[in-house]
């Protein structure tokens, strides 16, 4: 397994969110959890801070690709990283507006991303040291081994490697402060992505639920799975809770996430829903959490 330390600093006035993340203790079996839109997700755990494709920036808007809300940070404001973690090089999951003023005001920080993504990361100003290739045949433990990630195969909408054998996207598994987070990046359900997950007590899952369709296809939108498969698939896995994500950023490749609440209500209400309002607090608490 692969050793890192990390470390972030810190500036006075920071943005009000940062504040109150870098403010919230999480006891042990517990996950501090911070939506910022699409995929963009924060978590905390242990006194360390994740960052999961941070997407926070208006370069996409500069570019003519609309979004339909403005993001509750700006780039600026992320002082407090000690990891940042992208799934794909997509520019909603690789932001370089965000990673370029991410890097260069954490420079400790360490990210990890897929090994297509290190010659961006390292040309928007990224340190060759700090980056680090996603690997999908063995966990990396990070921070003393507060932390275990494993990078999981993602199909979006299909699997697919370099001449090394690396995958091109990937979700993560992160084991932290006692809980196991899958977040899926964008990622079909694809065959034996089940039978891989069954290999881990998953409580808490982030995953897409946005689909896909002949029309978004033939707009080049490429897709994920839908609402009623991430139902299925969490309910599947025996997971406790999830949060959809991707779903409500561009109007073309958007979902209801009253759909997704109400399949699991009616088919598998064993299962408990988070939906995240952007830049809300939310504090995952493990069943274990309590059972001395």
């Amino acid at each position: 397994m692969l050793q890192w330390t990390g470390g972030n600093c810190v500036k006075p006035h920071e943005h009000p969110l940062i504040q109150e993340i870098n403010n919230t203790n999480v006891p042990y079996g517990t996950l501090g959890i911070w939506f910022l839109g699409q995929e963009s997700v924060i978590v905390k755990g242990a006194g360390i801070t994740v960052y999961i494709d941070p997407f926070v920036s208006d370069d996409l808007e500069k570019q003519g690709t609309r979004r339909l809300y403005q993001p509750p940070i700006t780039p600026e404001a992320i002082t407090n990283a000690d990891l940042c973690l992208i799934t794909h090089e997509h520019a909603d999951h690789l932001d370089p507006g965000t990673l370029r003023v991410l890097m260069r005001q954490n420079e400790k920080a360490l990210v990890v991303a897929p090994a297509v993504c290190r010659e961006l990361l390292v040309q928007i100003g990224g340190e060759a040291s700090n980056v680090m290739d996603s690997d999908t045949e063995r966990s990396q433990a990070l921070f003393e081994g507060k932390l275990k990630i494993q990078a999981i195969p993602a199909a979006h909408e299909e699997l697919e490697m370099n001449e090394q054998g690396q995958h091109r996207y990937v979700g993560y598994i992160l084991e932290l402060n006692g809980v196991t987070l899958y977040h899926a990046g964008d990622t079909l359900v694809y065959p034996g992505l089940p039978d891989v997950l069954s290999r881990y007590r998953i409580d808490l899952a982030m995953l897409p639920i946005n689909g896909r369709d002949y029309f978004r296809t033939k707009q080049g939108i490429i897709g994920n799975m839908n609402y009623r498969e991430a139902a299925k698939l969490v309910a599947d896995l025996d997971v406790d809770t999830v949060i959809p994500l991707h779903y409500e950023t561009f109007a073309g490749n958007a979902e209801r996430p009253g759909y997704f609440v109400d399949e699991l209500n009616e088919k598998y209400p064993q299962v408990k829903c988070q939906i995240l309002a952007r830049g809300e607090r939310y504090v995952y608490v493990t069943p274990r959490a309590f059972l001395g």
